[in-house]
């Protein structure tokens, strides 16, 4: 069927002839709902019908459920990547809000139940949830606005703690790692700069590490930064012979 003649009527035939099968009694357009089907004693069974899944759709589903627990909404059944993206995230927004889901592939009028509808309770992951609280925790200050892109370098607690051992070097030049992980109290210095997600640090003998000329350029674009985090109160200067040390 063409997507240009598709109608919502046309969900409708193929919907009620799938819940007469399971034994319902069907009727379109009563009150405002789309569908209605009764069968015994049951919860009425109402379904809302688009042509795609939309804002709209789901305000009049969860209107219908102040009538009813057992709303669906429906909308046609395609093979594209899209659209099955866009199914995959729509089955977990009606999940979380009760509804159930149906989709009609109108070519030959098969009907798929995806999700009945049921109470929502939620699972926290705790593993995320510590993720997030520890985020905040250790984060300096609040370097980011909500809603700021992605694609911008967001300033994380990790950023933070590179930025600090970045700003440690370019005082004291190349430093032992640990000697720089006591005095900026980075528990994990040595990892971060060894690692070097960002390219500001090099190794240039065992535990020995100097700023990059990218880390120098980072010094001037997070220079707002740099300037809120600070190093441990009491720490000492360190002897340019202990900094310099060749020895790990």
């Amino acid at each position: 069927m063409a997507s240009a003649t598709v109608r919502e009527t046309d969900l409708y035939p193929p919907i009620k002839t799938y819940l007469e099968q399971q034994g319902y009694e069907v009727k379109g357009e009563v009150g405002a709902a789309d569908i209605v089907a009764s069968r015994g004693d049951d919860e009425p069974l109402i379904v809302e019908l688009k042509l795609g899944f939309s804002l709209t759709l789901f305000h009049q589903a969860i209107t219908r459920q102040s009538v009813s627990d057992a709303v669906y909404i429906a909308v046609p059944h395609s093979g594209s990547r899209q659209f099955q993206k866009s199914l995959k995230n729509n089955i977990a927004l009606c999940r979380r809000l009760g509804l159930g889901l149906i989709s009609v592939r109108l070519k030959d009028g098969f009907v798929t139940p995806h999700l009945d509808p049921a109470p929502y309770k939620p699972r926290q992951v705790k593993p995320r949830k510590s993720r997030l609280l520890r985020e905040f925790a250790r984060r300096v200050g609040d370097p980011n606005q909500g809603g700021a892109s992605r694609r911008r370098a967001l300033v994380t607690a990790y950023r933070q703690d590179a930025l600090k051992c970045l700003k440690y070097l370019a005082e004291h030049g190349a430093t032992k790692a640990a000697l720089l992980a006591r005095g900026t109290e980075v528990e994990h210095a040595r990892r971060i700069m060894s690692d070097d997600h960002y390219g500001w640090f090099e190794r240039i003998a065992t535990g020995i590490y100097q700023m990059t000329p990218k880390g120098k350029e980072a010094l001037a674009d997070y220079a707002e930064e740099l300037e809120k985090l600070s190093f441990p109160t009491g720490e000492q200067e360190l002897p340019a012979a202990q900094q310099n040390d060749q020895t790990p």
